[in-house]
């Protein structure tokens, strides 16, 4: 299974900008962690220490594995994973992604593996959601006790490796479950990368410096 000579760039990710102190119109929580959020502001990707605010002018208060506390326009509203926080002018249900390509060329986001946070470097490349050991124990994966051991061709030499299936697979507001994942026994890949076990059952466009991911049903 050839996986992408991208290995080799560190992570960067991707936040999209908009004007200081814009007035957010649709929020929505895609993502909660301890002391972090990932959240949607009109179509943007966030993601928000406590007490840091974005540049829509949305601070995160609080946030654990259950809800996170905003503050927008002066009001603390607390949002469940996939609410809707503020919605004043409500935009189209949206079942799409978008990531911009970084300065070396290579299109990163954050996201999240069986409900824990990872970044993603998408890479059509890739037969299936590929990481490396050390990714893998970080997510919780015991991939010796439920993978499958394989092998892995990379641009240099062949790797050991271990099939496994993951339980979710999530970027922005999409998620998937059952994912075909490989882990390989090096430290290859240097990020987790997102390959076409997940990327197949998506609809993609690309512009050449904006890609979109749209679910599909």
């Amino acid at each position: 299974m050839p996986l992408s000579r991208f290995f080799l760039f560190g992570v960067l990710l991707f936040a999209g900008f908009a004007p200081a102190g814009a007035a957010a119109t649709d929020i929505r929580v895609v993502g909660l962690f301890k002391d972090r959020a990932v959240v949607t502001i009109d179509g943007r990707q966030r993601i928000l220490r406590v007490g840091e605010r974005s540049p829509e002018g949305v601070r995160l208060i609080s946030a654990d594995s259950e809800s996170a506390v905003l503050e927008v326009d002066g009001k603390r509203i607390r949002g469940a994973l996939d609410s809707r926080v503020s919605a004043r002018n409500k935009a189209p249900e949206s079942r799409a992604v978008q990531i911009m390509r970084n300065n070396h060329g290579m299109y990163t986001t954050a996201g999240s593996i069986n409900g824990q946070p990872v970044t993603f470097m998408v890479d059509t490349g890739a037969t299936q959601v590929a990481m490396n050991a050390a990714a893998a124990r970080r997510l919780g994966i015991d991939y010796r006790v439920i993978g499958t051991p394989t092998a892995v061709t990379t641009a240099s030499q062949v790797e050991r490796a271990w099939s496994v299936i993951l339980d979710s697979v999530k970027v922005g507001n999409i998620l998937l479950r059952n994912i075909a994942g490989v882990v390989l026994e090096g430290p290859q890949p240097a990020q987790v990368l997102l390959g076409m076990s997940y990327l197949r059952r998506l609809e993609i466009t690309n512009d050449g410096h904006l890609m979109t991911l749209h679910k599909k049903y």
